[in-house]
């Protein structure tokens, strides 16, 4: 007789994450430390990083999404990291905007033109926070759309004055959280949306209020401790039941799977080495204003 406890009801799919850009990896390396993962003294393998971001691409694409490419730059070695290039969108009637990351670093603003001329032959509208990129830092690594909100971080990376211009601007309701951990310096590599309902979530990253807020917003969190979340496992990408990851411990494994979540894991340890895995290397472009995200007549921030 068989003693297995028997696997949750399946919960609605996420509306998005079957389309994604990513930046080829054609000049990866490692420059500078803007984060505690960065070490000039170890360098990425070329030939692997290229062999685990073609791994990566084709997960992505076998789950059923599709994946767009755009070349990098030789003089932006972090351009690999595509999900902080913006906060891309589509509006109501299917036509694309993005939001243009305004970096924190220096080091990292050169890839923005970059960015804007791919997101424009896209189709794409974009603008920037504040005035022509001179107002606060967004960087689209700290931003979700989940549950009709944009869920954001701030703090390393993103300024708390970056929500308001989103809230004010794409007219919903911005939730900030701040992070406070040096090592989960992007909402990404805290916090994973994978259903509807359900979503990873590392409450070590952020302060006691936001961590108490976040914990509230979701209604079937798993709850990640600090030292599975520095396996990079919530920095993964969701294609409707198939959860694409760079590593799964084995109770966050047992988790996704009793919820009917397939596992893919995908090994991206070179790429690791400036900071990032899935979801840093991927940016989704299917997240659509007014059902991804419901409109707020004049924005609204909120904050724990």
């Amino acid at each position: 007789m068989s003693t297995a406890r028997p696997s949750r009801p399946l919960d609605r799919s996420l509306e998005w994450g079957r389309h994604y850009l990513a930046v080829s990896p054609d000049h990866f390396r490692i420059d500078y430390a803007i984060n505690p993962f960065m070490r000039l003294d170890d360098q990425p393998d070329p030939v692997r990083t290229r062999a685990q971001w073609d791994a990566m691409v084709g997960a992505i694409e076998a789950a059923g999404a599709r994946v767009e490419v755009l070349p990098q730059l030789a003089e932006t070695p972090d351009m690999v990291y595509a999900m902080n290039l913006g906060l891309a969108m589509q509006r109501p009637d299917g036509s694309p905007h993005v939001v243009l990351s305004h970096m924190r670093y220096a080091e990292r603003r050169g890839e923005t033109p970059a960015a804007q001329a791919w997101f424009a032959a896209y189709g794409a509208t974009t603008q920037r926070v504040g005035a022509e990129g001179v107002g606060a830092h967004l960087e689209a690594g700290d931003a979700f759309a989940w549950r009709g909100e944009l869920v954001v971080g701030f703090g390393p990376r993103t300024e708390e004055l970056a929500l308001k211009h989103l809230a004010t601007e794409l007219q919903v309701a911005v939730r900030g959280l701040r992070i406070v951990h040096p090592g989960m310096y992007h909402l990404d590599l805290a916090f994973c949306p994978l259903t509807e309902t359900a979503a990873m979530v590392c409450p070590d990253a952020l302060d006691d209020a936001s961590a108490e807020a976040l914990l509230a917003l979701v209604p079937d969190p798993l709850v990640l401790s600090e030292a599975e979340t520095m396996t990079f496992c919530a920095n993964s990408v969701v294609v409707g039941r198939t959860v694409v990851m760079p590593a799964c411990p084995d109770r966050v494994r047992h988790w996704l799977e009793r919820r009917g979540l397939e596992v893919v894991v995908v090994d991206v340890t070179e790429l690791q080495k400036g900071g990032g895995a899935v979801r840093c290397l991927t940016n989704p472009l299917d997240v659509r204003l007014g059902r991804d995200l419901v409109e707020v007549p004049g924005g609204r921030v909120l904050l724990p």
